[in-house]
């Protein structure tokens, strides 16, 4: 069995928040493999399903984000599962917009969520980071993964969501390359040859005409009687 958390704070307010995209990960994968209802448990949210023959228990914490350890401690311990079998999904400020990555161990890098769960269950657990940019300046950190996503975002948020899901029964299985390359497939599709041949044919400029040695004749259109006539004038 395996344990999969999905990052975010609770509440109406955060909902749409860039911080809370572990969240969404979670519901669509959820709504898209028919898993069971959302219960309360584990001071969070909980449901249950299988993905590619592997059952997974999802966790959404529901702690608020700086205190997320307590209800993944929570649940490890009732299932007494290793962090080996626990995978994080959280945003991640040092990925660019829609890019996935997939990691084991390491440190927290300052996100709050995975502090938490550092102190509770240590840092050998797998790991789904989620790109949602920076905003350029450690300053507006705070404020810009508690904004709401734009309107501009949606498109690439939801390839990126829908991705995710398309590549679940792969991580569950440990194919973490596959899973990728799931996500990929949505977040950037590869362009047909066909399509990719007009573009090219269209984009490149004839070659120019080659000028004659020498003019072409002029066409003579008296009779052949009227130029022996004056020929001999």
């Amino acid at each position: 069995m395996q344990l999969w958390v999905g990052l975010g704070n609770p509440g109406a307010k955060y909902a749409a928040n860039r911080h809370n995209i572990g969240w969404m990960a979670l519901d669509r994968i959820a709504a898209d493999h028919g898993f069971g209802p959302w219960r309360a448990k584990f001071q969070g949210s909980l449901c249950e399903g299988n993905l590619g023959g592997q059952k997974v228990v999802m966790l959404k914490p529901e702690t608020f984000m700086n205190l997320s350890g307590q209800s993944v401690g929570e649940a490890a311990r009732f299932f007494k599962i290793s962090p080996a079998e626990i995978t994080v999904f959280h945003d991640e400020l040092d990925l660019a917009p829609g890019k996935a990555r997939v990691k084991t161990g390491g440190g927290h890098a300052g996100h709050n969520g995975l502090r938490s769960i550092h102190a509770h269950i240590g840092e050998a657990y797998g790991r789904v980071r989620l790109g949602i940019g920076h905003p350029g300046h450690k300053d507006r950190v705070a404020a810009y993964v508690l904004s709401d996503f734009a309107k501009a975002e949606q498109d690439w948020l939801d390839d990126l969501l829908s991705g995710l899901s398309d590549g679940a029964p792969a991580l569950a299985k440990g194919d973490s390359a596959k899973f990728l390359n799931a996500v990929a497939l949505r977040t950037a599709p590869p362009r047909s040859s066909t399509s990719a041949s007009k573009t090219t044919a269209a984009a490149t400029p004839a070659p120019p005409q080659k000028a004659d040695a020498d003019p072409p004749a002029t066409h003579d259109a008296r009779t052949t009687l009227q130029r022996l006539m004056d020929k001999f004038r």
